[in-house]
């Protein structure tokens, strides 16, 4: 059943056929479900992107202008063959935190086309098990999605939980990219971690 409304988010007016919540589309765990962003959740997003209890010390890029996830989601629902931007949902139905994902290519043509996923969970959700559950819910949905062979995902060599959450989503180290990521003012080493189609 769908229901047309008008919202304000910020200075932002924002309009969208909506899917009442229990009719959304979720790719569903045992721990956690991933799912679209709804216009009612835009307050929390906007909310959480200049928070580093949310962001945590390794998402922290600078500060975000307010408006700027209402305007992206009034042009595309954050959700584009690019790019795009889910909620995890834990079973009590509480939103813990955001999973993204955006296209990066190794060559021309669509054939050398791969995705690159990150996470951030809001603190008291952080060493439940969700973190790996939801990015292997979304290498599932990229590669029931989209013709693709890799997926790809970069922290920081002082993650220690991030990079054992890759690797209970199945993941595989691959490398170090040295002073790949300017952030907190200094440059920062990453690990790359990737998953192949079958893995």
């Amino acid at each position: 059943m769908q229901e047309r409304r008008n919202y304000r988010v910020g200075r932002i007016s924002v309009t969208q056929e909506r899917i009442r919540e229990e009719e959304w589309q979720m790719w569903s765990g045992e721990k956690v479900a991933l799912r679209p962003v709804a216009v009612g959740d835009l307050n929390q997003l906007e909310a959480w992107a200049n928070d580093i209890g949310h962001t945590g010390e390794f998402n922290q890029f600078g500060l975000h202008a307010t408006g700027r996830l209402a305007r992206s989601f009034a042009e595309t629902g954050l959700l584009t063959e690019e790019w795009g931007l889910l909620l995890v949902q834990a079973n009590d139905g509480a939103i813990v935190g955001n999973v993204d994902y955006r296209q990066v290519r190794h060559g021309p043509g669509a054939s050398n086309r791969a995705f690159q996923i990150g996470i951030s969970l809001s603190s008291p959700y952080r060493g439940r098990g969700y973190g790996a559950e939801a990015q292997r819910l979304l290498t599932d949905y990229l590669f029931a999605t989209y013709a693709i062979e890799r997926i790809e995902a970069e922290t920081d060599i002082s993650n220690v939980a991030e990079q054992r959450a890759l690797e209970r989503a199945g993941f595989t180290y691959e490398g170090t990219l040295r002073r790949a990521q300017w952030r907190g003012g200094m440059w920062h080493d990453l690990f790359l971690y990737s998953k192949l189609r079958g893995e």
